[in-house]
């Protein structure tokens, strides 16, 4: 068999061997070696095919991971814990409650420079991303892998997420949620309320969380306030907040932080932000010393007491004070809160021994409140609430579980005057209408019996003496009687008109009512004395200046009221009490240094003493209480700093003058304008008092020779008021301002014989 058939035999059994060599690689036919070990599964081919499969996968696994994540609908708890800032009336903070220290402020309360510097050295790209930077999150990959420290590359958008929504670990999990939500929460949200949202919830260092907490901690400014350098300043320190703060940081810390700050403001330069001849200016700017956060010593939980208060009134419901975000500011004036803290401390606590219960009991129920108000605007600029929230949670100026006592007479005289009101015989009440002053005298045209006694159980006038010196004198007799000739139910609705409130147990048909049995506290009263030195005009004190909150919009009450009393009543009435300043109980604040009118109250058993005292320029109420530290019973003041009766015109009166002096020291004070004012202000003494001569009150004294009663001869019968003065011209004509005080008190030519100090029953 030729070699053609041999082949052709050997092709037919399958058995044809494989070209090799050079004729091989041309007929490119595999040579007939096989590949070996791994080589056989990277072939082009499934190279790429794996390269594909794996990118359709990545896709799927991120189009199923965009929708399995879904955007959180609340934030995560510390995301909006935020602090109430109270501020006095300067605008200087007063203190910051609440746990965290965060007051989240809107975007326009940020400088956009201080924006942009943020922007500069966190996410230059953060207006034009979609939430994530893809190539930064490579980048940051790419240099951790190298060694060049841990992966960044988040945006602005991504720490945002990372702060509100999510924590603070570093796990795979919850960056990957992070991604997803940003892209999510990008497109949803304009990018100025990320931005802000950003810039409220970073930490800052010194407790501070957000930008307004963070300008307050490192420069004592709001963030408004912020300048380039300082906002620059903030968006680096946040990096390494404890490294970085310049009040602390080490040699490296400083370096490292001047790096980052310098990084912040070429940033600016390349975005186009920041002219560079500027840039070149600029430099570090050192922050403040570290302070503590500003806590709730002495008054100040009880401004905040009062301010909360007055806003729950206005509608802004204490749970949402509560959590958080507030800035209140006061209408206290932080030198005036000074100076009556100190008057309280030098005229009374200074003077008690609450640590001896056995030789000096009475000190430890005393309790003192007082509220000043400006006499101008209404303001409240001081407020007095006790020792301190730790021994007492209650202020004791906003109190209303005591009475005022005669603080309340000037409200029946003002009512007397208002309404033209006559006495029993037909004679309008003025100043100089004559009364009878016997004590215990009932009154005259009641239903309901009363026969009030007087201070001391003294009779007062022969007996009969004007409205004027009753005033002075704080006559109970006369008042009583002039409640009832003013009608009871129109004296109670002026007196709410004035600005008192109806609260539960006000009997206005009871004469007793003259003597200010009902309940009221000192912003009640300062508000009813504040209205005599307007003219008439309504003040109702107020003691919050403003109230802002990022979610929520208060309007301040205006103190200044429509016109409630003529101007003639309440002109009258202060021309009254300058008297009773002048020349009556209140004499004890008498001074050179500025004009006032006020009057003394004293309630039943001594359980409370007030002055209510005014002069052009403020409005001050001061008040004692007598209460059981341990059962909270209404107890007397009787022997406090071991004297005998604490009426208003001592420790209440003393307190009133020396915070008076203070306060207006260096104020150019003015005088009352009372040219509506109607008689009133004697020039001389007051009327002589003796002591009743028996049960009837009838002693007859001798007639003071002072020339201050009208002429003509008094009726002491009957209605309890004197026949009407045939000599009206006769009058003495009231001087248009207080004459100079006398070096000494007055002496009437004839003295009482007063009982014994301690009698605890009378009402002053």
């Amino acid at each position: 068999m030729g070699r053609a058939d041999a082949r052709r035999a050997q092709q037919q059994r399958g058995g044809r061997k494989a070209p090799t060599g050079r004729d091989a690689g041309r007929a490119g036919k595999p040579t007939g070696k096989k590949r070996s070990g791994i080589r056989r599964f990277f072939t082009w081919k499934t190279i790429l095919g794996t390269f594909l499969g794996g990118i359709l996968l990545l896709i799927a696994g991120a189009v199923a991971l965009y929708f399995s994540v879904d955007e959180p609908t609340d934030p995560n708890k510390t995301a909006v814990l935020q602090s109430n800032t109270f501020k006095w009336a300067d605008g200087s903070v007063m203190t910051r409650t609440g746990d965290m220290n965060r007051e989240i402020v809107s975007i326009d309360k940020i400088p956009e420079d201080v924006r942009t510097a943020f922007i500069a050295i966190e996410n230059k790209t953060f207006y034009k991303d979609r939430g994530v930077d893809f190539v930064g999150i490579a980048r940051g990959a790419f240099n951790t892998l190298r060694g060049k420290g841990t992966a960044g590359g988040s945006t602005i958008t991504q720490q945002y997420v990372k702060n509100y929504y999510l924590t603070q670990d570093q796990s795979a999990t919850r960056k990957l949620r992070e991604m997803v939500i940003s892209l999510k929460v990008d497109q949803r949200m304009e990018k100025d309320d990320i931005l802000v949202g950003y810039l409220n919830t970073n930490f800052y260092g010194r407790g501070a969380y957000g930008i307004q907490a963070a300008a307050q901690a490192y420069y004592g400014v709001d963030s408004d306030k912020l300048t380039l350098e300082q906002g620059a300043y903030l968006a680096a320190v946040i990096q390494a907040p404890s490294q970085y703060d310049l009040a602390t940081a080490g040699p490296n810390g400083r370096r490292l932080v001047t790096i980052r700050f310098n990084a912040v403001l070429d940033n600016m330069v390349e975005m186009g932000k920041l002219d560079k001849a500027k840039r070149d200016t600029l430099h570090l700017p050192e922050p403040i010393k570290p302070k503590p956060r500003p806590g709730m010593d002495g008054q100040k939980g009880y401004l905040i007491q009062a301010a909360k208060a007055e806003l729950s009134r206005q509608g802004i419901k204490e749970a949402d004070i509560e959590a958080g975000g507030w800035t209140i500011t006061l209408n206290i004036d932080k030198k005036k809160q000074a100076a009556l803290e100190k008057a309280v401390q030098d005229e009374l606590e200074s003077k008690l021994d609450r640590k001896d219960t056995k030789e000096r009991p009475v000190d430890q129920n005393v309790q003192a409140g007082a509220t000043s108000v400006d006499a101008k605007t209404g303001n409240i600029v001081a407020m007095y609430g006790g020792v301190g929230l730790t021994e007492k949670s209650a202020s004791n100026a906003l109190r209303t579980d005591y009475q005022p006592g005669s603080t309340f007479k000037p409200v029946v005289l003002a009512t007397a005057l208002e309404t033209g009101a006559k006495t029993q015989d037909g004679r309008p009440i003025t100043p100089n209408t004559l009364y009878d002053g016997t004590s215990k005298r009932p009154v005259v045209g009641s239903d309901t019996p009363f026969a009030p006694q007087n201070q001391d159980d003294v009779n007062y006038g022969d007996p009969m003496l004007t409205v004027q010196e009753a005033t002075n004198s704080s006559v109970n007799s006369v008042y009583a009687q002039m409640f009832v000739d003013a009608k009871p139910e129109v004296v109670k609705k002026t007196a709410l008109s004035l600005g008192m409130k109806d609260r539960e147990g006000w009997p206005a048909d009871k004469p007793a009512m003259s003597l200010g049995t009902m309940s009221a506290n000192t912003v009640e009263m300062a508000g009813v004395y504040a209205t005599f030195g307007n003219h008439g005009k309504k003040i109702t004190p107020t003691i919050v200046k403003s109230a802002e909150h990022v979610d929520a919009d208060y309007k301040p009450v205006n103190p200044i009221g429509a016109q409630v009393i003529k101007r003639e009543t309440a002109d009258t009435v202060t021309k009254v009490l300058t008297g009773v300043v002048q020349d009556g109980s209140g004499k004890a604040v008498r001074s050179d240094a500025y004009q006032a009118a006020g009057k003394t109250g004293t309630t039943e058993s001594n359980v409370a003493a007030w002055f209510t005292g005014y002069t052009p320029e403020l409005v001050t109420v001061v008040a004692m209480f007598g209460e059981d530290p341990n059962t909270h019973k209404q107890v007397t003041l009787t022997g406090t700093a071991g004297k005998g009766r604490a009426g208003g015109s001592s420790f209440p009166a003393q307190i009133w003058q020396a915070y008076t002096t203070a306060a207006l020291k260096g104020v150019s004070t003015g005088e009352f304008d009372l040219s509506d004012a109607k008689m009133g202000t004697p020039v001389g003494p007051t009327r002589t008092a003796v002591p009743s001569s028996g049960p009837s009150g009838s002693a007859n004294p001798t007639p003071s020779s002072s020339g201050t009663r009208p002429t003509g001869s008094p009726d002491p019968s009957g209605s309890g008021s004197g026949k009407p003065d045939p000599s009206p011209t006769k009058n003495p004509t009231p001087p248009t301002k207080n004459p100079t005080p006398p070096t000494q008190d007055p002496t009437p030519t004839k003295k009482p014989t007063p009982p014994p100090p301690l009698n605890p029953d009378p009402l002053q």
